[in-house]
């Protein structure tokens, strides 16, 4: 799944749940379910993501949306074998930014 977000060192939870095409619920279950989530909070308690936890949220999004991973079964494997995911997870990520280029191309032919 490519998002589209501006480069900025900071995204608020609302624009995180529209990328991603979730509710803004089930991005705070999942700070709270998995550890490497670690957003900011402001004195309002307003969550702030880093580009970081953005990556991370992609990688759990793969896991739980994509490849069909239970909550449970997405910790195991991301503590287990957390450099083959990302790396996996990494070429995945650019072939399908590339599959969207090709795309764009043929649609200007």
């Amino acid at each position: 799944m490519h998002i589209d977000l501006p480069e900025k060192r900071y995204y608020g939870i609302g624009e995180v749940a529209k990328a991603f095409g979730v509710n803004t619920s089930l991005i705070r279950f999942w700070e709270k379910e998995f550890d490497v989530l670690q957003p900011k909070k402001n004195a309002k308690g307003n969550r702030k993501f880093t580009p970081q936890d953005i990556q991370n949220l992609q990688l759990i999004y793969h896991l739980v949306k994509e490849r069909g991973f239970t909550l449970e079964g997405a910790k195991i494997h991301l503590k287990e074998e957390k450099q083959k995911v990302l790396s996996n997870f990494e070429v995945i990520q650019k072939l399908q930014k590339v599959r969207a280029e090709l795309l764009k191309i043929k649609d200007q032919l």
